[in-house]
């Protein structure tokens, strides 16, 4: 299954949109706090979607952005919170 990801950012909120084929197959939501800080605030994979590793593609989608960019992460989502706990390579983000 080929996943794709375009995050659409604006002044105060963030999305990343996975999509497959045309289908929207998760979306994964943040808030920024300032130029420096962003807050993952929710995250959600379509019916079909789920157990394949969609959430992780949109959540390495915005780790990259954010170390291109220079920013932090603040992980309020359950789902985001859990994958920086138990993957240590992209702390390098994490607030």
């Amino acid at each position: 299954m080929d996943i794709s990801v375009r995050i659409i950012q604006r002044e105060t909120k963030g999305f990343a949109i996975a999509e497959s084929e045309g289908t929207k197959a998760g979306e994964m939501t943040y808030s920024v706090a300032g130029p420096e800080l962003i807050i993952i605030d929710h995250t959600d994979v379509m019916d079909g979607f789920q157990g394949k590793g969609v959430g992780r593609i949109m959540l390495n989608a915005i780790v990259e952005k954010a170390r291109k960019e220079g920013f932090k992460i603040l992980p309020l989502c359950p789902f985001a919170k859990s994958r920086f706990d138990k993957d240590e390579s992209i702390r390098d983000v994490l607030s």
